[in-house]
């Protein structure tokens, strides 16, 4: 009796440290692969800039693009001398007040400085209808507005401002191994001298994307534009690890992702802020976007940094959701860069802040994404 009860008790008691045994692997395991996802999120995290984190509040309103400062007009040519006068008779400079009407007098007056009128002539010369004549010679010199005098750096410095903090949202389309779908936005956040630029990309649904990347870009501003110190990527394929990459850029070196330091070259700019930079040069000197013309950026890539040229195309219409928008557009010389790397020709607005309303990033001509802007750009706080 005492044995046959005992049989089902130590069943149980196996049955239940089997039971315990599998629990313990599965929270064990479970462990291993939270510790190994932290590791992967987590990665350099100590260095990495907290992205700031802002809201849509207003769309941006179209306006004109700064006008350049105007060239200085040319001196007005001085009046040639003239030849001295003869002493001409009271009674005959009574009969002939037009002669003293002439603008050649008005121009001799002026050039002398106010003075008595004689005593001998009060009427003549009081009577001289000089005021009318008086612009036509030296109105364009004295009346000059004071910005065409000013040098052109200085009118710019004047007219510029930071924009505040905006996001810009895209629709994706493209091409790898076939048609893709998608959407991208980039957010330019502004507080006090610094700044970030984050540049998210998703192909697919957003919900499931079959490819994902986010490109970061933090540092200050100065009077020279954009200074990065510190640029991040990650990136995330469906059924693959998540890779991540990273830039440091310190006052004279520039340390690339696999820890190699390089010089730092003077207005170096990383993948996510030369959109922005670029920007804020066309807002402070839109005369660089001559078609015809170039722009040489050095950029500072995960694996090397070199200086792109940009080759600066005719202004052509953008067909967007919301009409269409005159943008110029600069596109990378391919010699400037490696087969493995990526190119991006982006289009400026000049009346939406010299923003980006298109950029095409592309590898070969089969591989490419394509990102439109989706709706006018939205004021942050």
């Amino acid at each position: 009796m005492t044995s046959t009860a005992q049989g089902p008790v130590v069943g149980r008691r196996r049955i239940a440290g089997r039971v315990a045994l599998v629990v313990a692997v599965l929270v064990m395991h479970a462990c291993v692969m939270r510790s190994i996802n932290d590791s992967l999120i987590g990665f350099d995290t100590g260095n990495k800039p907290v992205r700031i984190e802002l809201v849509p509040v207003q769309d941006m309103a179209f306006s004109a693009p700064p006008v350049p400062a105007a060239a200085p007009p040319p001196p007005v040519p001085a009046a040639p001398p003239r030849p001295p006068r003869r002493a001409t008779p009271a009674a005959a400079v009574a009969s002939a007040p037009a002669a003293a009407a002439s603008v050649p007098e008005i121009d001799t007056a002026l050039a002398a400085g106010p003075a008595e009128p004689p005593a001998s002539a009060p009427e003549p010369v009081a009577s001289v209808p000089a005021a009318p004549e008086m612009p036509v010679v030296v109105a364009p010199a004295a009346s000059l507005p004071v910005v065409a005098a000013a040098p052109a750096s200085a009118s710019a410095s004047e007219t510029f401002g930071w924009p505040p903090s905006t996001r810009i949202t895209y629709e994706l389309t493209g091409n790898y191994r076939g048609e893709v779908y998608g959407s991208a936005q980039v957010d330019w956040v502004r507080v006090g001298e610094r700044y970030q630029v984050h540049l998210d990309v998703i192909v697919g649904a957003s919900f499931a994307p079959l490819y994902s990347r986010r490109m970061s870009s933090d540092g200050t501003l100065t009077d020279a534009g954009l200074v990065p110190e510190r640029y991040d990527e990650e990136s995330k394929a469906a059924f693959k690890d998540r890779k991540r990459a990273s830039v440091t850029l310190e006052p004279d070196a520039v340390v690339l992702n696999n820890g190699l330091r390089v010089e730092r070259i003077p207005g170096v700019q990383d993948t996510a802020s030369q959109f922005v930079q670029l920007t804020y040069l066309f807002t402070r000197q839109p005369q660089l976007l001559q078609p015809g013309g170039t722009i040489e950026l050095p950029l500072a890539l995960p694996r090397r940094m070199s200086v792109w040229t940009y080759d600066i195309r005719e202004s052509e219409p953008v067909y967007t959701a919301f009409g269409a928008i005159d943008a110029i557009p600069l596109q990378p010389r391919r010699e400037s860069r490696k087969g493995d790397e990526l190119s991006a020709t982006v289009w400026f607005a000049p009346s939406l802040k010299y923003l980006p309303v298109r950029i095409r990033i592309q590898q070969d001509a089969e591989t490419y994404i394509d990102l439109m802007i989706k709706r006018r750009p939205q004021l942050m706080q």
